[in-house]
């Protein structure tokens, strides 16, 4: 079998990244994991052809070659994971798809045309997939209610990958949440309880990647990296010294509940294994619709007392915020904002509310008949209005979202904040700092920093240079990772204009119309 593994292109979002790939001269941010994790269970004898599209695109010599093509997506992708359906299907292609858009949402695929849905989890249902192939069958839907055992998972193929072409590569640890919020897919998707790869396998995927070459950041996907503490910290003790033995090669980043900060042990371990970053879900420093939306592990202690700690324990903290949440009371932008500017979080995703299918928020708003339209799953993307009718007037969270995100990415507010974090995160012994480029990357990405921040810039040109020396005299060893946070900011200051036209189309005017004419919106 000739087979066509095709990854779909992201719209612009939050984290695309894109005038920061332009400047690091980079592609993507991470390489899709999943899908090269499919690529290791097919037949050992097919042959394989791999794009991810944001990197580079298939050949029509690909499309005349392949048997089968064979997509897995996420909502975001929706737009380019349907034309490349009908595209297959126009030149008489078989397609197979899978991943988390048509695991939630499979009467899209089937509508879209798709022969074969692989559902679930790809261990379970591969197999299934390959039986019916073997027995000539020309359609089907897979699934499983039965979760695989992830320490039988496979190698993912690495070898596939254009490495050079990415930001950060990737490995998974665990699946699933212990947690129950109400908004989040994950628990629906890979259930409660977290399932973890043994220390030896994990180090396993580090040391092909090592072997291939790869030195520099790390994203572990996890969900959350820690809802198996105890396991956590077995691959912990044994990444340390695999890290230490090979000069440390890897920064690494992963995402986490917030109650890490409850554990010291934790903390100094992820430290000494070479974390420089983690990405907490937060959504609100309200109590009341943290109760609401059931995230209540982040009621247990002080918010900002929490973030102070994680900072304290050498870690970058990047951060989720929601406006939306039922009850929520007015002024809630307001309140995330100064929670930001109070733990000089850089980069805070903030988003709207959406009922993701299959989520406990979409199953009761369902019976509430509060879901809005026919097709009312969303995008993906957080410049959404939400898909179903909230509790307060949509124009308020609207307003209050346009607003928080416009002032949260005024370039001064990024910087400072960007300067503020760095300082106050502690240095650890041996820590190396993400964004390893080779000597000309390296060179032509400060170069072209310069040039955006310190020359071309003028409401922002002093300010650059101060801080530079700033972080320069006070705390040099956080000087790559604060020029890497800077940097994103071109993304930023380009992706706040196309949020608030986003959110102006939907609503039919501009929600922060009296400052329409702020020198701002004109930015290049």
């Amino acid at each position: 079998m000739k087979v066509l593994l095709l990854y779909p292109q992201f719209p612009q979002s939050f984290w695309s990244y894109d005038r920061f790939m332009k400047i690091a001269g980079l592609k993507a941010v991470i390489p899709p994991l999943g899908i090269i994790t499919v690529a290791a269970l097919l037949p050992q004898d097919w042959e394989i052809r791999f794009h991810d599209r944001n990197v580079t695109c298939e050949t029509e010599a690909d499309w005349a070659w392949c048997d089968l093509v064979i997509l897995s997506a996420m909502i975001v992708q929706k737009s380019d994971f349907h034309k490349l359906i009908q595209k297959a299907i126009q030149l008489g292609k078989k397609v197979a798809v899978g991943g988390p858009y048509p695991t939630s949402v499979p009467q899209d695929a089937l509508d879209a045309g798709a022969h074969f849905l692989i559902l679930d989890e790809g261990e379970m249902t591969v197999p299934q997939f390959l039986k019916a192939l073997e027995q000539g069958e020309t359609q089907g839907i897979f699934r499983s209610l039965e979760k695989p055992d992830v320490t039988q998972s496979p190698m993912p193929r690495f070898d596939l990958l254009q490495q050079d072409a990415y930001l950060m590569m990737a490995i998974q640890f665990s699946r699933g949440c212990p947690f129950n919020c109400e908004f989040c897919d994950i628990i629906s998707l890979y259930g409660r309880k977290p399932r973890t790869k043994e220390p030896e396998q994990a180090l396993a995927e580090l040391q092909t990647l090592y072997e291939l070459g790869w030195r520099g950041s790390l994203f572990i996907v996890d969900d959350n990296f820690i809802g198996n503490q105890r396991n956590v910290k077995r691959f912990l003790r044994e990444l340390i010294p695999w890290m230490q033995q090979r000069n440390y090669p890897f920064t690494f980043i992963t995402e986490a509940s917030v109650n890490l900060a409850e554990d010291d042990e934790l903390l100094q371990l992820m430290g000494e294994a070479g974390f420089y970053a983690v990405f907490l879900g937060i959504e609100t420093p309200d109590q009341d619709s943290l109760q609401v939306t059931r995230k209540l592990q982040n009621t247990r202690n002080p918010l900002v007392e929490a973030c102070d700690k994680i900072n304290e324990a050498g870690l970058l903290i990047y951060a989720g915020f929601i406006l939306g949440f039922d009850g929520e009371r007015s002024g809630a932008g307001d309140r995330i904002q100064a929670f930001v500017e109070q733990t000089s979080i850089p980069q805070p995703m903030l988003g709207i509310l959406q009922a993701l299918p299959n989520t406990a928020l979409w199953e009761r708003l369902k019976k509430e008949q509060r879901l809005i339209g026919d097709n009312s799953h969303p995008t993906g993307d957080q410049n959404t209005l939400m898909n179903f009718i909230p509790t307060r007037p949509i124009a308020d969270i609207a307003k209050e979202y346009v607003a928080g995100f416009w002032t949260l990415y005024e370039p001064q507010n990024y910087l400072r904040r960007c300067l503020q974090q760095c300082l106050k995160i502690r240095s650890l012994k041996n820590q190396k700092q993400p964004m390893q480029f080779s000597l000309s990357k390296g060179m032509w990405f400060i170069a072209q920093l310069i040039w955006h921040q310190g020359i071309r810039r003028p409401e922002i040109r002093q300010q650059f240079w101060h801080q530079f020396w700033i972080i320069l005299s006070q705390k040099p060893q956080m000087l790559t990772m604060y020029l890497g946070l800077c940097a994103a900011g071109e993304h930023f200051w380009e992706y706040r204009v196309f949020a608030r036209k986003r959110i102006t189309q939907q609503l039919g005017y501009d929600p922060l119309e009296p400052f329409a004419s702020e020198p701002e919106l004109t930015l290049v």
